[in-house]
């Protein structure tokens, strides 16, 4: 999580970027259970169950905000289809794929370092009060799946 620019003290921004940290966390249990089929399932489980709300959340509230500006519309259909390629990735690795993990794992820490330190402090510099407003209105509460 970066310090620098002050978009963390915004409460959406500062909730995901602390979610992204918990996620990140839960990489050791999938990565330490991959050769055993019942812990990777469960490790990929936990997983999901972080991943998923989180994703929908961002893609509910703040990127529906930021895609409506056309300097921001590609990024942001960038940033969402990482989310069903990190989606997909997880579920192959969870049912065995195991020699995926290494690009699950790297493609999701790239995407991270992409919304953390590219996205976010852009969201801080570009958006009004408003549109904050509009954005912590549409984000979901936090571990809470919308079935997107």
């Amino acid at each position: 999580m970066c310090s620098y620019c002050g978009c963390a003290d915004l409460e959406v921004v500062g909730r995901f970027m602390a979610e992204h940290e918990h996620i990140v966390n839960h990489l050791g249990a999938l990565r330490d259970g991959l050769e055993d089929p019942v812990r990777r399932r469960a490790a990929a489980e936990t997983l999901a169950a972080h991943l998923l709300p989180h994703v929908e959340a961002e893609e509910a509230g703040l990127f529906t905000v930021m895609a409506r500006d056309e300097v921001f519309t590609d990024h942001i259909s960038r940033l969402c289809g990482e989310h069903h390629e990190l989606d997909d990735l997880l579920a192959r690795v969870a049912d065995g794929e195991v020699d995926l993990y290494p690009r699950f794992e790297d493609a999701l820490r790239e995407h991270i370092n992409r919304e953390d330190n590219g996205l976010f402090p852009a969201a801080a510099i570009h958006l009004g009060g408003q549109e904050w407003d509009e954005v912590e209105r549409l984000t979901p509460r936090a571990g809470v799946r919308t079935d997107r």
